[in-house]
């Protein structure tokens, strides 16, 4: 297992009243998330637990992608990666924000 960590600065809280969220399931090629709005809202923390060793480089450019896209402030990410692509990963972190800016607790 590696674990890796990326702490982002952004520039707005993350839209909704909904205080976490989760998406995703642990599986071969899958990944779940887990999103707590936790933090103040001009940071975002994602921690990645994964059994693909030596993708951090890649780990690195997907975070700065979807930071860059959606400025998640305000959230924290427990990621646990089972091995997904680079275009799951993508899909499953922006199905995490629909869903935590939903309406709802």
């Amino acid at each position: 297992m590696e674990d890796l960590s990326f702490q982002h600065k952004v520039g707005e809280r993350a839209g909704g009243l909904r205080q976490t969220a989760i998406i995703g399931v642990v599986a071969s090629g899958n990944l779940e998330v887990l999103v707590e709005r936790v933090l103040p809202d001009a940071e975002c923390r994602i921690e990645v637990k994964t059994a693909a060793m030596g993708f951090g480089e890649v780990w690195t450019a997907v975070i700065a992608d979807f930071i860059e896209r959606y400025s998640p402030g305000g959230l924290k990410f427990s990621i646990n990666d089972g091995g997904a692509r680079p275009d799951t990963v993508s899909l499953r972190l922006a199905q995490a924000i629909r869903l935590i800016e939903e309406e709802g607790q």
